[in-house]
Protein backbone atom coordinates (compact mmCIF):
# COMPACT_ATOMS: atom_id res chain seq x y z
CA UNK A 1 0.00 0.00 0.00
CA UNK A 2 1.20 3.54 -0.75
CA UNK A 3 0.16 6.35 1.59
CA UNK A 4 0.49 10.10 1.17
CA UNK A 5 1.00 12.02 4.41
CA UNK A 6 0.52 15.71 3.69
CA UNK A 7 0.57 18.45 6.28
CA UNK A 8 0.50 22.15 7.03
CA UNK A 9 2.00 23.62 10.16
CA UNK A 10 2.43 26.99 11.81
CA UNK A 11 4.95 26.34 14.58
CA UNK A 12 6.18 22.90 13.52
CA UNK A 13 4.29 20.50 15.77
CA UNK A 14 1.98 19.24 13.03
CA UNK A 15 5.10 18.55 10.94
CA UNK A 16 6.43 16.46 13.85
CA UNK A 17 3.15 14.53 13.98
CA UNK A 18 3.22 13.97 10.20
CA UNK A 19 6.84 12.78 10.29
CA UNK A 20 6.05 10.39 13.13
CA UNK A 21 3.09 9.00 11.18
CA UNK A 22 5.21 8.58 8.06
CA UNK A 23 7.80 6.66 10.07
CA UNK A 24 5.14 4.40 11.61
CA UNK A 25 3.61 3.70 8.21
CA UNK A 26 7.01 2.84 6.71
CA UNK A 27 7.84 0.68 9.75
CA UNK A 28 4.61 -1.22 9.04
CA UNK A 29 5.95 -2.17 5.61
CA UNK A 30 4.02 0.33 3.53
CA UNK A 31 5.34 2.91 1.10
CA UNK A 32 4.85 6.47 2.26
CA UNK A 33 5.43 9.93 0.87
CA UNK A 34 5.66 12.83 3.32
CA UNK A 35 4.83 16.15 1.71
CA UNK A 36 4.26 19.68 2.97
CA UNK A 37 0.91 20.82 1.60
CA UNK A 38 2.55 23.76 -0.21
CA UNK A 39 4.36 21.20 -2.38
CA UNK A 40 1.28 19.08 -3.08
CA UNK A 41 -0.69 21.38 -5.38
CA UNK A 42 -0.10 19.43 -8.58
CA UNK A 43 0.35 15.97 -7.09
CA UNK A 44 -1.35 13.01 -8.75
CA UNK A 45 -3.36 11.47 -5.93
CA UNK A 46 -4.12 8.43 -8.09
CA UNK A 47 -0.60 7.22 -7.19
CA UNK A 48 -1.73 6.62 -3.60
CA UNK A 49 -4.02 4.06 -2.01
CA UNK A 50 -4.71 6.21 1.04
CA UNK A 51 -4.22 9.83 2.05
CA UNK A 52 -3.61 11.54 5.37
CA UNK A 53 -3.97 15.31 5.66
CA UNK A 54 -2.82 16.95 8.89
CA UNK A 55 -3.47 20.60 9.67
CA UNK A 56 -3.40 22.79 12.74
CA UNK A 57 -6.09 25.09 14.02
CA UNK A 58 -5.12 28.73 14.56
CA UNK A 59 -7.53 31.59 15.16
CA UNK A 60 -10.50 29.39 14.31
CA UNK A 61 -9.39 27.94 11.00
CA UNK A 62 -6.87 25.72 9.24
CA UNK A 63 -4.06 26.98 7.04
CA UNK A 64 -5.30 28.41 3.74
CA UNK A 65 -3.13 26.00 1.73
CA UNK A 66 -4.96 23.03 3.29
CA UNK A 67 -8.34 24.42 2.28
CA UNK A 68 -7.12 25.13 -1.23
CA UNK A 69 -5.62 21.63 -1.55
CA UNK A 70 -8.78 19.94 -0.24
CA UNK A 71 -11.04 21.98 -2.53
CA UNK A 72 -8.91 21.31 -5.59
CA UNK A 73 -8.65 17.56 -4.91
CA UNK A 74 -11.99 16.92 -3.18
CA UNK A 75 -13.18 14.31 -5.68
CA UNK A 76 -9.92 12.34 -5.61
CA UNK A 77 -9.70 12.56 -1.83
CA UNK A 78 -13.28 11.37 -1.51
CA UNK A 79 -12.63 8.36 -3.73
CA UNK A 80 -10.09 6.71 -1.42
CA UNK A 81 -9.63 6.08 2.29
CA UNK A 82 -8.65 9.36 3.88
CA UNK A 83 -7.77 10.53 7.35
CA UNK A 84 -7.87 14.17 8.40
CA UNK A 85 -5.94 15.08 11.54
CA UNK A 86 -7.01 18.34 13.11
CA UNK A 87 -4.27 19.43 15.53
CA UNK A 88 -5.02 21.95 18.27
CA UNK A 89 -4.53 22.76 21.92
CA UNK A 90 -8.31 22.70 22.34
CA UNK A 91 -8.22 18.95 21.66
CA UNK A 92 -6.07 18.52 24.78
CA UNK A 93 -8.89 19.56 27.07
CA UNK A 94 -12.29 18.38 28.12
CA UNK A 95 -14.15 21.66 27.74
CA UNK A 96 -17.42 21.02 25.87
CA UNK A 97 -17.41 24.53 24.40
CA UNK A 98 -13.92 23.98 22.95
CA UNK A 99 -15.04 20.71 21.35
CA UNK A 100 -18.14 22.36 19.86
CA UNK A 101 -15.81 25.00 18.42
CA UNK A 102 -13.62 22.30 16.86
CA UNK A 103 -16.72 20.66 15.35
CA UNK A 104 -17.75 24.02 13.84
CA UNK A 105 -14.28 24.65 12.41
CA UNK A 106 -14.36 21.21 10.80
CA UNK A 107 -17.89 21.70 9.44
CA UNK A 108 -16.91 25.08 7.95
CA UNK A 109 -13.84 23.46 6.37
CA UNK A 110 -15.94 20.69 4.83
CA UNK A 111 -18.53 23.15 3.53
CA UNK A 112 -15.84 25.39 2.03
CA UNK A 113 -13.85 22.61 0.38
CA UNK A 114 -16.50 20.08 -0.59
CA UNK A 115 -14.38 17.31 0.95
CA UNK A 116 -15.69 15.10 3.72
CA UNK A 117 -12.77 13.02 4.98
CA UNK A 118 -13.35 9.32 5.49
CA UNK A 119 -12.21 9.73 9.07
CA UNK A 120 -11.42 12.75 11.23
CA UNK A 121 -9.45 12.77 14.45
CA UNK A 122 -8.89 15.70 16.76
CA UNK A 123 -5.28 15.53 17.97
CA UNK A 124 -3.93 17.46 20.93
CA UNK A 125 -1.17 19.80 19.82
CA UNK A 126 1.56 21.62 21.66
CA UNK A 127 2.14 24.89 23.45
CA UNK A 128 5.23 26.34 21.77
CA UNK A 129 6.16 29.77 23.21
CA UNK A 130 9.64 29.39 21.70
CA UNK A 131 8.00 29.55 18.25
CA UNK A 132 5.46 32.34 18.84
CA UNK A 133 5.77 35.98 17.91
CA UNK A 134 5.20 38.51 20.72
CA UNK A 135 1.46 38.87 20.10
CA UNK A 136 0.75 35.15 19.76
CA UNK A 137 2.86 34.40 22.82
CA UNK A 138 0.81 36.88 24.89
CA UNK A 139 -2.50 35.41 23.69
CA UNK A 140 -1.41 31.79 24.08
CA UNK A 141 -0.04 32.39 27.59
CA UNK A 142 -3.45 33.70 28.66
CA UNK A 143 -5.27 30.76 27.11
CA UNK A 144 -2.93 28.16 28.59
CA UNK A 145 -3.02 29.76 32.03
CA UNK A 146 -6.79 29.20 32.05
CA UNK A 147 -6.70 25.68 30.57
CA UNK A 148 -3.66 24.28 32.38
CA UNK A 149 -2.93 26.32 35.54
CA UNK A 150 -0.03 24.01 36.44
CA UNK A 151 1.81 24.61 33.15
CA UNK A 152 5.09 26.50 32.99
CA UNK A 153 4.14 29.31 30.61
CA UNK A 154 7.76 29.83 29.52
CA UNK A 155 8.40 26.23 28.43
CA UNK A 156 7.29 24.35 25.33
CA UNK A 157 4.94 21.49 26.18
CA UNK A 158 3.50 18.74 24.00
CA UNK A 159 0.00 17.53 24.75
CA UNK A 160 -0.09 14.95 21.94
CA UNK A 161 -0.92 11.43 23.10
CA UNK A 162 1.72 9.59 21.06
CA UNK A 163 0.66 6.03 22.01
CA UNK A 164 -2.94 6.82 21.04
CA UNK A 165 -1.71 8.25 17.73
CA UNK A 166 0.29 5.07 17.08
CA UNK A 167 -2.80 2.96 17.81
CA UNK A 168 -4.92 5.16 15.52
CA UNK A 169 -2.53 4.69 12.60
CA UNK A 170 -2.22 0.95 13.13
CA UNK A 171 -6.01 0.61 13.21
CA UNK A 172 -6.54 2.91 10.20
CA UNK A 173 -3.97 1.04 8.11
CA UNK A 174 -5.63 -2.26 9.00
CA UNK A 175 -9.15 -1.10 8.17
Amino acid sequence: MKVLVSYATSEGHTRKIARTLADRIADSGHMVELLHIDDADDIDLDRFDRVIVAASVHAGHYQRAVSEFAAKHAAQLGAKPSLFLSVSLAAAGHDAEDWRGLDKILADFQDATGWTPGRVEQIAGAYMPSQYDVFRRFVMRRILAQKDPEADLDQDKEYTDWPALDALIAEWLGA
